[in-house]
Parts: C-alpha cells; structure tokens; sequence
C-alpha cells in the first residue's frame, strides 16, 4: 500500500489530508496544496478532479513546496496510487495516429527521443507491459504523462496539449 499526505502550506504546515487510496476529487479535503510527504509508494497527483490537467510523479519523499514537484502552481485535486511492477516492461509508439507510420518498441528509459531516433513527435502508443511516463523534453523535464497498459489512439488520450515527447521513462518499484 502507499501513504500520501497533503499540506495546505509550504514546509508541511496548515490543514492537511492523508490518503492510501486513488482519489478523483480531493477539494473536499483541503483548498490548495503546498506541500507533500509520500510516505510509500509512487503517486500521480493531477491540477484538476477526475485525473485530469497537468499530471506530477512523486515517489517516496518529501516536497516542501510545490516547485519541488515541478509544480505549476498550488492546485491539486486529483490522485492515483501507481502499482510498482517488478516485471517487464513493454510499449510500441507510433509517429501517426491510430497507430500509423514508423513504430519504435521501447523496453527501457529514454532520456532523448529525438537524439536516439531523430524524431519526437508521437501521435499513438500501445502499452503492452507496466507503466510509462511521456515527458514534454529530453531529460525527463517538462510536463509529465502517466501511461498505463492500454491503447492510445492519439496523443490527447493521455492528456497532452501536443505530440512532442522528449523523453520516457518507466516506472519501476523502488524499495521503501
């Protein structure tokens, strides 16, 4: 099982909630979010209710503020528990749509889409095996997309505003 706890204020200060499970709408529970403790397990937390808006990864640690997180701003209002596999790992991404045009199979990170395979547009992606996260630039930097084991048909079915992806990485258990 995983531990969360939400601060209202910056340094664990303020009103604050504990969660162990996915939550699609925490507004119930605290206004604004400043800072976070993840106490087990590897987190998705979203800006908006139902796993929505921008997406920030967060493994056990501490982020006394929401720059820590690569936050944009204070909101969070939305989180998901991520299963640590241990096992495989598994995705085809494709250049166009619907699963069209050059596809590349990944079983491992990627710090630089483009430097290893000179493109970084990706339109579509089937998930075979564990979960993945799309950064928006080269070094896991920039805005961050959970995919989980399924088919995406086009990009905006993950949540990007576009196609570019910079960089993937897996997501891999990690001993607490």
């Amino acid at each position: 099982m995983g531990m969360i706890i939400f601060y209202e204020d910056k340094n664990f200060q303020g009103r604050s909630y504990e969660c162990n499970t996915d939550c699609a709408d925490l507004h119930t529970h605290f206004s604004h979010c400043n800072s976070i403790q993840v106490e087990s397990g590897s987190w998705m937390v979203y800006e908006r209710p139902n796993y929505m808006g921008y997406q920030y990864f967060l493994r056990r640690g501490e982020y006394p503020d929401y720059q820590r997180w690569m936050g944009f701003n204070d909101c969070v209002k939305s989180c998901r528990m991520i299963p640590q596999n241990q096992g495989a790992h598994k995705m085809r991404i494709y250049e166009r749509s619907d699963f069209g045009g050059q596809m590349l199979e990944f079983a491992d990170d990627c710090p630089s889409l483009y430097d290893q395979f000179h493109y970084n547009d990706i339109n579509s992606c089937n998930v075979m095996e564990g979960y993945w996260l799309f950064y928006e630039h080269p070094n896991y930097r920039g805005r961050q997309y959970l995919l989980r084991p399924g088919e995406y048909r086009r990009y905006s079915d993950w949540g990007a505003i576009n196609s570019k992806i910079g960089s993937i990485r897996r997501v891999v258990a990690h001993p607490n």
